[in-house]
């Protein structure tokens, strides 16, 4: 009880530097601007805001009327369609939900699948951020914070999804998921599907047969290009757990272009600064 006491009365003596706050709204702000930047898409608002609120906690149950006023939403043609399933923005209880999901129409088991990981994905996401906001809460009120403070305080929690590329019978696109509050986490998925052979397309699919020599080449160069002149860089050393090797759990997604974007999740070959690495190949 004592080391409690102790560590709350530290806690409170504390000094806090007077720009603090300031600079966490402000990257607060910079976050939500980047995300809603990306969003460059036609997406129809439905009515009924509070109704689907409760359909997204629940496990994006969606009723049929409400499914099919997505579905009116076509974003590419051919075997299918990806279409915007949710779309959701509100703030309840401190949390400010922005949610747009995409579904695959096809008549194909990819389809069903790809449907189906991305709702599990959403759901454990929402219920992730919950669990993190709730946990933030009871901390800050056992370290004497009040409800006037707390009161301040709001999460960001964001689905979102960008197609990169598409064909009559080929598509790419990614999947992020972001939760921004006193500190920030976003994961992407990468979903590159050939509708018209029903299966996943791959790293070998897209490079041909050298497909791990062309990437590795490719990304070790761009490491190095980023060391500047007095030798720093965001990349961690290999036997630092920095990059050694692609291989088949590798993200990536192809542009419409053509060029395949390798991809590795955030501080998983960087430090934090370095965002989701990113590496075309070229």
């Amino acid at each position: 009880m004592n080391e409690f006491k102790n560590a709350k009365e530290e806690y409170d003596n504390t000094p806090i530097p007077a720009e603090l706050s300031e600079r966490v709204q402000a990257g607060i702000q910079e976050g939500k601007a980047r995300y809603r930047a990306r969003r460059g898409r036609t997406i129809r608002r439905w009515a009924s805001a509070a109704a689907c609120f409760c359909a997204v906690l629940a496990g994006l149950n969606l009723s049929p009327t409400i499914a099919k006023a997505a579905a009116e939403v076509p974003v590419l043609g051919g075997l299918f369609q990806v279409l915007t399933f949710v779309d959701y923005d509100k703030t309840e209880d401190g949390i400010h939900y922005d949610v747009t999901v995409p579904q695959v129409e096809s008549e194909s088991e990819l389809a069903e699948k790809v449907n189906a990981v991305i709702q599990e994905k959403v759901d454990a996401h929402l219920a992730k951020a919950q669990q993190d906001w709730d946990d933030y809460r009871e901390a800050f009120f056992a370290t004497g914070g009040t409800e006037e403070e707390w009161a301040d305080r709001e999460m960001d929690v964001i689905v979102d999804y960008e197609i990169k590329s598409q064909s009559e019978s080929r598509v790419s696109f990614v999947v992020t998921f972001a939760e921004g509050w006193v500190s920030s986490m976003e994961e992407r998925y990468y979903y590159n599907l050939d509708l018209s052979e029903d299966r996943d397309l791959t790293l070998r699919d897209c490079l041909g047969e050298n497909w791990v020599e062309t990437c590795n080449a490719a990304i070790e160069r761009q490491i190095a290009e980023s060391v500047d002149e007095e030798g720093f860089t965001f990349f961690f050393a290999p036997e630092e757990g920095g990059f050694t090797t692609v291989d088949e759990t590798t993200g990536f997604y192809v542009r419409e272009d053509g060029t395949v974007v390798v991809c590795f999740p955030e501080y998983s070959i960087a430090a934090g600064a370095a965002g989701i690495p990113e590496f075309p190949i070229n």
